[in-house]
């Protein structure tokens, strides 16, 4: 997930060109009036995780049913970090903590506001493979099977800090594996696939997800802890947002769920992707199932 100075560099500025090159003078002045008409707009970042999906469409709604214009940026998670780092993102919704996004911690802890508030506090990360597996049950395993797995783990975005967590790991089990790339949906129609034919895979994977009510996989066990304990999932704001929206960083700061409030948003917004509609309709659908909690947040 992380980026060398002089790529950072680049990204950075081909950050701002992308977010501030959207239109001439007319737009500007369009979305200048549009800004006019509500109580500002908020610049999300938006990863393509599941959870990920599923939190952005619900404060999507959330926001836009109390006057705020929300627009998202599908970035990975140094790009969005830059981008909080330089204003050209609000927010960032999912930073994982203590293990997984530690680095980013270290190296913007003075260029960002990354919440103590957590919004949910029982999240595991670590390396699955199917239940069918029995003799494969801790990462040690792996290494005596190396040849059983093709001396491949699946993975997902090359820039995701399980990612990276997942290559130290590695390298502390002595794993002679390659970490494969690609994408989440990729890595998941992977673990599919094996499945379907009941062949061997290993993928880093995580919870929240929704994939573990579909699929019977297990966590191997960690006994070197490489992947952390229970890990915990808090937000980063650029600096002087709180102060620009005061309200919506409480909002945020109130935020709280648990395994089934997550699991059934994610389950809506899926429901809603798989009919072919935008996952904004599922995210819909759950807040005002759970108008309640929504308003035990937006206080």
């Amino acid at each position: 997930m992380y980026f060398k100075k002089g790529k950072m560099l680049i990204i950075t500025i081909g950050l701002m060109m992308l977010l501030s090159a959207c239109g001439n003078s007319d737009s500007t002045a369009s979305a200048k009036q549009e800004d006019e008409a509500t109580k500002g707009t908020i610049n999300i970042g938006q990863i393509s995780w599941a959870e990920n999906i599923a939190v952005t469409n619900m404060w999507k709604v959330i926001l836009e049913d109390e006057g705020y214009e929300v627009n998202f940026h599908l970035l990975d998670m140094g790009t969005q970090m830059a981008a909080l780092e330089n204003d050209a993102l609000d927010i960032n919704l999912e930073v994982w903590l203590p293990v997984q996004d530690a680095e980013y911690v270290e190296e913007y802890k003075d260029k960002i506001n990354f919440s103590e508030e957590t919004w949910y506090d029982n999240a595991k990360v670590g390396l699955v493979v199917p239940s069918y597996m029995k003799d494969i049950n801790s990462i040690e395993d792996l290494k005596k099977h190396n040849e059983l797995f093709n001396g491949e783990i699946t993975g997902f975005d090359p820039g995701a800090g399980t990612m990276l967590t997942t290559e130290e790991v590695m390298k502390e089990y002595g794993l002679d594996y390659e970490l494969i790339p690609s994408s989440e949906p990729a890595m998941l129609t992977e673990i599919e696939k094996a499945m379907e034919n009941e062949e061997p895979i290993v993928a880093p994977l995580w919870n929240p997800h929704r994939i573990f009510s579909e699929l019977d996989l297990k966590y191997l066990d960690d006994p070197k802890e490489g992947f952390g304990d229970a890990e915990k999932i808090y937000h980063a704001t650029r600096l002087g947002f709180a102060e620009d929206f005061p309200e919506v960083s409480e909002w945020i700061k109130n935020w709280k769920m648990d395994d089934q409030s997550i699991g059934e948003l994610m389950g809506y917004v899926n429901e809603a992707e798989e009919q072919g509609e935008d996952p904004m309709v599922g995210a819909e659908k759950w807040v005002n199932d759970n108008q309640d909690l929504v308003s035990e947040w937006v206080e």
